[in-house]
C-alpha cells in the first residue's frame, strides 16, 4: 500500500512539472519526458474538430476552444483501419516467389470468407490529432511562449504515414533514432511532428455525390489543416515554421506529391518548404465513373442511398462498413481507396501537373524508391500474360484496347532474358506495376524540378516496398528487421541533414549529389553506398506521365 502511495505521488510529482503550451484554443501538456533521451513528448493534440454527425466526408474545421481543463494527450486516436482480403496470403505468395517454390493457396479472394476484425481500442472517428516530440534542449529556449527569436528555433520534420491509404497512424513509429541522429556533432535536432488522417471512406471518397454534399479527398484536406497547424503553432515548441519538412512513405508521400501540386499550384506556396518523399504511390483513378461506384458501393454496404443519410448512422456501422469494403472488393494490390482527381484540390494526376507546371516550385525535394516496388502487389495469378493483362485491366478499367496491347506488346514484351528487367512473368508484372503506380512518379519529380533534386534507390534485397521504413526510424538495435546497421544509420544521415541544412550528407557513404543532368542517383545497397544511373529516367516512365489509360466518356 506505502509503495503504491509513493508511486502515485511520483507519477503526479513528474506531471505538475511537465511543461503546458497555450495554443490558444486550448492548454496542452506534456504527457512525458525521456530522461534518457532528453525529449519531450506532447502527444494527441487536437488540431481539427471531431469530424463526425454533419463533419463527416467534409473537410477539416477549427476545433472548438476547450480551457477549462489542461490537456496531456492521455486518450490515444487511431482512425478507422481496415485491409484487404488478399494482404492475408501475400506473404506467403512472396516467400513462395523468393524460395522459388509453388504457391498453392487459392487466389480467389472471396474463397477465404470475411471475419470482422477486432479494432484497436483506439479507433475512434474523433482522430485528427497530431504528435509534437521536442529536445529539451530546443523546447527551453522558448518554453511556450509565442514571441521567440528565430534563430532560436529549429528545423521541423513532419512525418505522414502510409498504409495503403487505408490504415497506419501517427504513433505507430518510434522517432527517437530519427531525433537523436539529428543531434550529431553541434546540431540540437530537430522537431518531429507526426499527423493522423482520415483513412478509407472516411478520407478518400470521390464523385459526384460527394462533389455535391461533402468534399471529396476529405484526408487531403486534413493533411492540410494539420501542416497548416503546424505552421501557425509549432514556434510554441521550438520550431520554425520557416523550415519546414514533410516526410513521407508510400501513401504518405503520395500525400505529399498531392501536396505539392494542391490545385494546380493556383493558391499560393504550400505550408512547407522541402519534402523527403519516399515511394510515392498510389492508384490513378481520373474517372468519375468509377468514384462515383465506389461510394455507391459504400453506400449500398451501409444499406443507404444518400449521404445525407450515412452521415446519420452510427460510428459503430460506418467502421464496419469501411472495413468490410476494403477487405472484400478490393482487387489483389489495390485497396479500394485513394486520392482522386477531383477538380479542386487534384484538378488532374499529379504526374499531368507537374509535366505542364502547375505546382508549388518553391521547394526543395528529396526524392527516392525501393528497387521492387511492384512484388509486394503482384497476384499469383500473373504466372503468364493472361495474369497480367488481367491485373492491368483491375487497375485501370477503362483502359483503351491499343493502349494496353502497347503496354503489353512493346513496353512490356513477354521477353524474359532480363533485357527488359525481368527473367518471368510475375517479374513483368511488378515492373508494370512498380512504373505505374509507383517509381516514374519519382522520375516525373525529379524532371519537374529541373533535375536539381536529391534522388536514391534502396535496393538491399530483396528491396520490396515498405521494406526501407525500418531503417528510416531504425533505433539503436530495436528494430530487427534492418540487416544493415551502418545502411540505417545512413540514410537517418541523409534524412535529418536535409532536414537541417537543405542537403543530405553522411560521412559513412560518399557525396550525395543532385540528380543533374546525367540523372544520378544514390544507390543504396548492403554492401555499397554509391552513385549511380537512375533506372527511372526511361521512356516508359514518359510514356505513362501522359496518363494514356485515361479514356474521357
Amino acid at each position: 500500500m506505502v509503495i503504491v502511495l509513493l508511486l502515485t505521488l511520483a507519477s503526479a510529482c513528474l506531471a505538475s512539472t511537465l511543461p503546458v503550451v497555450d495554443l490558444g484554443y486550448e492548454l496542452h501538456q506534456a504527457i512525458s519526458f525521456n530522461s534518457s533521451h532528453g525529449l519531450y513528448n506532447f502527444s494527441n493534440i487536437r488540431y481539427a474538430a471531431p469530424p463526425v454527425g454533419d463533419l463527416r466526408f467534409q473537410a477539416p474545421i477549427l476545433p472548438k476552444q476547450n480551457r477549462e481543463h489542461i490537456q496531456n494527450g492521455s486518450v490515444g486516436r487511431v482512425c478507422p483501419q481496415a485491409a484487404p482480403l488478399w494482404s492475408n496470403v501475400q506473404q506467403a505468395f512472396l516467400l513462395s516467389y523468393f524460395y522459388n517454390q509453388s504457391f498453392s493457396q487459392s487466389t480467389d479472394i472471396s474463397s477465404y470468407g470475411y471475419k470482422s476484425a477486432e479494432q484497436d481500442p483506439r479507433t475512434t472517428e474523433d482522430c485528427l490529432f497530431l504528435d509534437v516530440v521536442v529536445p529539451q534542449k530546443i523546447f527551453e529556449r522558448t518554453k511556450g511562449k509565442a514571441a521567440v527569436s528565430r534563430k532560436n528555433l529549429a528545423p521541423v520534420l513532419v512525418w505522414i504515414y502510409g498504409g495503403g491509404y487505408v490504415a497506419g497512424d501517427k504513433g505507430s513509429l518510434d522517432p527517437t533514432g530519427l531525433i537523436q541522429r539529428s543531434r550529431l556533432g553541434n546540431d540540437d535536432g530537430i522537431v518531429y511532428v507526426a499527423l493522423n488522417y482520415r483513412l478509407g471512406a472516411f478520407g478518400w471518397l470521390g464523385g459526384d455525390s460527394i462533389t455535391a454534399n461533402g468534399t471529396a479527398n476529405a484526408a487531403l484536406h486534413d493533411q492540410r489543416f494539420a501542416l497548416d497547424w503546424v505552421y501557425k503553432n509549432i514556434h510554441l515548441f521550438g520550431g520554425d515554421a520557416t523550415r519546414v519538412t514533410v516526410m513521407g512513405e508510400s501513401a504518405g508521400a503520395g500525400s505529399i506529391l498531392h501536396q505539392i501540386t494542391a490545385y494546380g499550384g493556383a493558391r499560393g506556396a504550400a505550408p512547407f518548404q522541402q519534402a523527403i518523399l519516399q515511394s510515392p504511390g498510389w492508384v490513378p483513378v481520373i474517372g468519375e465513373e468509377q468514384q462515383e461506384d465506389t461510394l455507391q458501393q459504400f453506400l449500398g454496404i451501409l444499406n443507404v442511398s444518400t449521404i445525407e443519410q450515412a452521415r446519420k448512422l452510427s460510428s459503430d456501422k460506418l467502421i464496419a462498413a469501411n472495413a468490410y469494403q476494403i477487405a472484400t472488393k478490393s482487387q489483389w494490390g489495390q485497396f479500394t481507396y485513394g486520392p482522386v482527381v477531383d477538380g479542386s484540390f487534384v484538378p488532374a494526376l499529379p504526374g499531368q501537373l507537374l509535366l505542364s507546371g502547375d505546382f508549388d516550385h518553391n521547394l526543395n525535394i528529396m526524392v527516392g524508391h525501393n528497387a521492387d516496388e511492384g512484388l509486394a502487389f503482384t497476384s499469383p495469378d500473373s504466372v503468364n500474360s493472361t495474369g497480367l493483362a488481367i491485373q492491368m485491366k483491375s487497375l485501370s478499367p477503362n483502359t483503351p484496347t491499343n493502349v494496353s496491347d502497347f503496354v503489353l506488346d512493346v513496353l512490356y514484351p513477354p521477353v524474359y532474358n532480363g533485357s527488359y528487367g525481368y527473367t518471368d512473368s510475375i517479374a513483368r508484372t511488378a515492373l508494370v506495376i512498380a512504373d505505374l503506380i509507383f517509381q516514374c512518379n519519382t522520375d516525373y519529380i525529379n524532371r519537374a524540378f529541373y533535375n536539381e533534386t536529391y534522388a536514391y534507390e534502396f535496393s538491399i534485397p530483396p528491396a520490396i516496398h515498405g521494406q526501407d521504413v525500418s531503417y528510416t526510424f531504425y533505433n539503436n538495435g530495436s528494430s530487427s528487421s534492418v540487416a544493415n546497421v551502418t545502411v540505417a544509420l545512413a540514410m537517418q544521415d541523409y534524412f535529418t541533414s536535409f532536414a537541417q541544412h537543405g542537403a543530405p550528407k553522411s560521412h559513412l557513404t560518399p557525396v550525395f549529389r543532385k540528380h543533374g543532368q546525367q540523372a544520378q542517383l544514390m544507390n543504396i545497397g548492403n554492401h555499397t553506398i554509391q552513385p549511380t544511373r537512375d533506372p527511372t529516367n526511361n521512356a516508359r516512365c514518359r510514356f505513362w506521365q501522359t496518363a494514356p489509360y485515361y479514356k474521357p466518356a
